[in-house]
């Protein structure tokens, strides 16, 4: 399956459970839809889930333009929402480093 462009930086993975297409496809998009507000260039992103108990836990690192990677986490008995959890925390340090860009060259 090949995927083009700013897919390809783009790693879904679990050693543990079986994610099936949905999962990865979503998380994929959802990731691309985040990197497009902010700083336009991808470089490299990944989301990792592991399951403990009845609880999945989703780490999500992105890597954008010339900045430092920024990695969050999410826990949630619905993996999907452990998922976005830990994306939204990424997207909110984005929006923290970009305010203080922004910040700095107003100075």
């Amino acid at each position: 399956m090949a995927h083009q462009g700013a897919d390809n930086a783009i790693t879904i993975q679990s050693s543990t459970i079986h994610l099936g297409d949905g999962l990865p496809d979503y998380a994929r998009e959802n990731i691309l839809r985040v990197a497009s507000k902010y700083f336009g260039r991808l470089n490299t992103a990944s989301a990792h889930f592991t399951k403990e108990g009845i609880t999945y836990r989703c780490s999500v690192n992105m890597q954008m333009g010339g900045l430092p990677m920024k990695s969050a986490e999410g826990k949630d008995k619905d993996i999907y929402s452990a998922f976005n959890a830990a994306l939204e925390k990424v997207a909110k340090q984005l929006r923290r480093t970009k305010r203080e860009l922004r910040e700095d060259k107003g100075e």
